[in-house]
């Protein structure tokens, strides 16, 4: 590359010396280099088979075939005749039974032919010119003689060919000196000579100057054109000093005008001054606005009369995930897709001038669903026509509701609760006080038993065999396991009436959840077909939460309540889904977050909302008394001033999500 650069460089003169130097030296290698090949392929081709036809039919003569064959020193010594001939590269010499005999090679060893039979198969791979001779005896079988030209030329001819390629040089070196001095006379020094020229017009900017032409070829064609371009430069300087004086006329007379300008820009500029000042105050009240709009809890967006984007703020970014750019003048359905049900709507309140209302609609955010109501206000201005669409997020405002409607629930059991249990304690107290008499007065180890039963001729053995016979023990425990699950009913629902004054203490989550799942594992019995411990169970704990106040014992009921309904709902499943739950802990503001998500049966909507009421359940009669998420809400809740809620859809699972104070509040701070 550097030297093609070079060559590039050179003044033309001597790019023509080069080239005509290049040309002449390809010109002697390709006629050295074609007469060497013409050579070798005449030498090959009509040269060697004709010598070594020559040799073969001399040697084949009855009195060298005869002293040849004689024995394997007399063939050898023959042989060593041919050493010194040039045009052989090899030769073998068989003898009568066709074994090789003797043979001679030059230079680099051949693979030959030890028999003679393997001549013919050898030649298919042998490209050098070989003869095959027959040498007559005059008694048996005859020999043969194998010739192999040899491929080189002889060194004479290399040397002769140097010899002559550096005469040609020398000679062509000589016409190109002589070519070179005339390229320097013709060519180089008029082309010098029209540079120096150019040169001293640019130095002293006389364009008076001619160019002498010289011959009448392409350089003094050059010189010409050079004088003409001279010539015409000359006459634009002198028509450039006529308009350089008409110039100077005409600046004196613009700067006079530029006199009475001056005085009606400076009227302009103080109406300038005042129109900028009002535009700044019209673009910050702008920005003020726009920073009112940006910064309401509501997306708001602006339409024209065609239902395009005129104003947008950042909760409408955020809401649909399209920025104020791409937003601004497109139509409202492919800026916010989720609106185009509602076109009816939007198109009613720009035509007649009335609000519009959806009190409730549901989209999804992410994976969570949220609830939002839209308002559609019409919009008059100097513009047109058009409307504004208000979007609230209700979704804390419903869950807050739900929340307080459940607690009312709540309230209002619990008052009744309260009356129920003491007027249900007293007759369930008898019923298993005197079941327990009963026990007692039947049984024949009681020795108070033994008299009476005499006193009327009774034996309590043959009472006892009979008992047993009619399977009255058996009906006496069933009586006593009501009665003790009445009990514990009445125990749950004297809970609802009571106010906890547990002293709450820290309490480690991932601990207090991995007990729980121990305790699952090992006391749940659902059916013969179904065990919690084939469940995947998944931890997804915060390493960042710290000890959260609570009671360990009642939070550890809530999650066995939480992991049986969810192992019940996944048992419920008729597909072979893998049963899972996930169970996750996380900090939210000053809230610390539990999480129990199923991939179970799920439930509707209609249940969901029911599903904290006390009694309420969807499980067969005697599996379920419908207490145990409603004592589950009543402890987060009551006990331990937090939230409880569920998220499910049915056939897509069911997530309960228990949120307890990081610090000890009131009533009043947990939004209920």
């Amino acid at each position: 590359m550097l030297l093609r650069q070079r060559i590039e460089n050179l003044p033309v003169g001597r790019k023509l010396l080069v080239a005509l130097l290049a040309l002449l030296a390809t010109e002697l290698l390709v006629a050295n280099l074609a007469f060497i090949s013409a050579a070798y392929w005449i030498s090959q081709g009509s040269v060697a088979p004709q010598a070594l036809h020559t040799l073969g039919r001399l040697i084949a003569s009855p009195a060298l075939s005869e002293e040849a064959l004689m024995s394997p020193t007399a063939a050898q010594a023959l042989l060593k005749r041919l050493d010194d001939y040039a045009p052989v590269r090899a030769a073998v010499i068989y003898d009568a039974n066709g074994l090789n005999l003797a043979q001679l090679q030059r230079g680099a060893k051949l693979q030959l032919p030890q028999r003679v039979e393997e001549v013919e198969s050898w030649r298919h791979g042998e490209f050098r010119i070989n003869q095959l001779f027959e040498l007559p005896q005059t008694t048996g079988n005859s020999g043969h003689l194998l010739l192999v030209a040899s491929s080189e030329l002889p060194v004479i001819f290399y040397t002769g060919t140097l010899t002559a390629s550096l005469a040609i040089l020398a000679i062509s070196v000589v016409l190109w000196l002589i070519v070179s001095r005339q390229v320097s006379r013709l060519i180089t020094r008029p082309i010098r000579r029209l540079e120096e020229l150019s040169r001293q017009v640019t130095r002293e900017e006389n364009y008076a100057l001619r160019a002498h032409r010289g011959n009448h070829d392409e350089i003094g064609s050059l010189a010409e054109a050079f004088n003409t371009m001279l010539m015409r430069i000359e006459a634009r300087e002198q028509q450039l000093k006529r308009a350089r004086d008409d110039a100077q006329d005409a600046f004196d007379h613009a700067r006079n005008l530029a006199e009475e300008a001056r005085d009606s820009n400076r009227k302009l500029e103080l109406e300038v001054q005042v129109r900028s000042k009002i535009e700044k105050k019209l673009t910050g009240f702008q920005n003020y606005l726009n920073s009112i709009i940006d910064s309401m809890p509501s997306a708001l967006i602006a339409l024209d009369e065609q239902l395009y984007v005129t104003q947008w703020n950042q909760e409408a970014s955020a809401l649909s995930g399209t920025r104020l750019e791409e937003a601004l003048n497109q139509p409202i359905f492919l800026a916010f897709p989720p609106l185009k049900p509602f076109f009816t709507q939007i198109k009613r309140s720009v035509e007649k001038h009335k609000v519009e209302k959806v009190e409730r609609v549901t989209w999804h955010l992410g994976e969570e669903p949220h609830h939002y109501a839209l308002t559609f206000y019409p919009l008059m201005g100097g513009s047109g026509r058009g409307a504004v669409i208000r979007i609230d997020d209700i979704t804390q405002r419903l869950n807050l509701e739900e929340m307080m409607v459940q607690s009312e629930k709540m309230l209002s059991v619990g008052g009744l609760a309260a009356g129920m249990a003491h007027e249900i304690n007293n007759p369930l107290g008898a019923i298993l006080h005197n079941v327990q008499n009963i026990r007692r007065r039947l049984s024949p180890e009681l020795q108070k038993n033994r008299p009476q039963a005499e006193q009327f001729g009774v034996c309590l053995d043959a009472i006892d065999s009979y008992l047993q016979a009619r399977e009255i023990p058996q009906l006496l425990d069933g009586i006593q396991q009501a009665g003790t699950r009445a009990a514990n009913i009445v125990s749950h629902m004297l809970n609802f009436s009571r106010m906890s004054n547990r002293q709450l203490t820290p309490c480690q989550l991932p601990a207090l959840i991995d007990q729980a799942l121990e305790i699952a594992s090992n006391d749940f019995d659902l059916t013969e077909s179904f065990d919690f411990k084939s469940l995947q169970i998944v931890r997804d704990f915060d390493p960042e939460l710290g000890a959260v106040p609570g009671t360990a014992n009642e939070l550890e009921q809530v999650l066995l309540n939480l992991l049986k309904n969810a192992a019940q709902s996944i048992h419920q499943r008729e597909d072979d889904t893998p049963g899972k739950i996930t169970l996750r802990t996380k900090r939210t503001g000053h809230w610390a977050e539990i999480q129990v998500q199923d991939n179970g049966l799920g439930m509707s909507e209609r249940v969901r909302k029911r599903i904290f009421e006390p009694f309420f359940t969807t499980k067969e009669v005697g599996q379920g008394t419908g207490l145990g998420l409603s004592v589950s809400y009543f402890i987060i809740t009551n006990n331990h001033k937090g939230q409880m809620e569920v998220q499910s859809k049915a056939n897509l699972g069911t997530c309960f999500t228990l949120r307890l104070p990081l610090a000890t509040t009131t009533p009043h701070d947990t939004g209920l």
